[in-house]
């Protein structure tokens, strides 16, 4: 659990960072899957320092999947937002109001909740059948990614955000599903399911944050890495709660993705104009 805090922390932090960064990109295609939109954000400090933070968050967030149910690791990530709240408030000068601060402390209850009713993950190594299931969806949030481009800004980042909190998801689920990172990985449908599902989720998000709500990115980022991975976990690799405390657990669940939805809005950085990039890069 304190590995998935740490990943949190690194995320929360990390989309600050990566918010500001893409608004002060010169804009891309208008596409959901726009690779070069990535590339050109790659050149601001402040988005390497963010892929940076969600490297190490990354590694966190596979130590914590090996040893706690796949529902308390998503509801922990869920939190990131209160971090990336505490952090836009320190360093982007945003002040919070009592009730945005309650909501902090309402994610922080429910993570509480779930520390105290979450068992050890489940036994179960997944089916074929899920493992390819899994590369269907990373395929679709690609495909869905394409076609949201075209959507109105504000559907256009809900969309855009969802899907990528889908992608963010199957990572979470193929990291269960992959027994070790060795050749014999190569066979696994989830090993492709982790990188296609990854990849896009970063390109998508990218796109979500350069243009329209990032209070609508985010949020429908937390839905889509919190609900599915915890309804596979549960139904079908086993994850279970301490005996007795299964009403705790999704309680505690259900009140740490409440508050984390309530502080979606700090995903949104001040607005900075966009400036071309030149021989700099900047």
């Amino acid at each position: 659990m304190i590995c998935a805090l740490g990943a949190a922390i690194c995320f929360g932090t990390a989309s600050v960072l990566q918010a500001v960064a893409t608004r002060a990109t010169v804009p891309g295609t208008g596409s959901g899957v726009d690779a070069a939109l990535f590339l050109r954000a790659l050149r601001q400090w402040r988005y390497i320092a963010g892929l940076c933070l969600d490297g190490i968050g990354f590694v966190l967030q596979i130590i914590a999947l090996r040893h706690i149910p796949i529902y308390a690791v998503g509801a922990a990530l869920a939190a990131s937002l209160a971090v990336t709240a505490v952090v836009a408030a320190r360093l982007l000068k945003v002040r919070l109001s009592g009730t945005e601060w309650g909501a902090v402390a309402v994610v922080c209850a429910g993570l509480v909740m779930l520390g105290l009713a979450s068992g050890e993950e489940g036994s179960g190594k997944g089916t074929l059948a899920l493992k390819l299931g899994l590369l269907a969806v990373a395929g679709l949030v690609l495909v869905v990614g394409a076609v949201a481009g075209g959507l109105p800004d504000r559907s256009r980042a809900l969309t855009l955000g969802l899907a990528a909190g889908t992608g963010f998801g199957v990572v979470e689920v193929a990291v269960r599903l992959i027994d070790d990172i060795s050749l014999s990985a190569l066979s696994n449908p989830a090993f492709y399911a982790l990188l296609l599902g990854g990849g896009a989720a970063f390109l998508l998000l990218t796109s979500a944050l350069q243009r329209g709500s990032v209070t609508a990115a985010t949020a429908g980022l937390v839905l889509g890495e919190t609900i599915g991975p915890a309804v596979v976990g549960v139904a079908w690799l086993g994850d279970r709660t301490r005996e007795g405390l299964t009403w705790l657990a999704v309680t505690g669940f259900v009140v740490a993705v409440a508050g984390a939805l309530a502080l979606a809005r700090f995903g949104e950085p001040p607005a900075e104009p966009i400036q071309p990039s030149g021989p700099s890069g900047v």
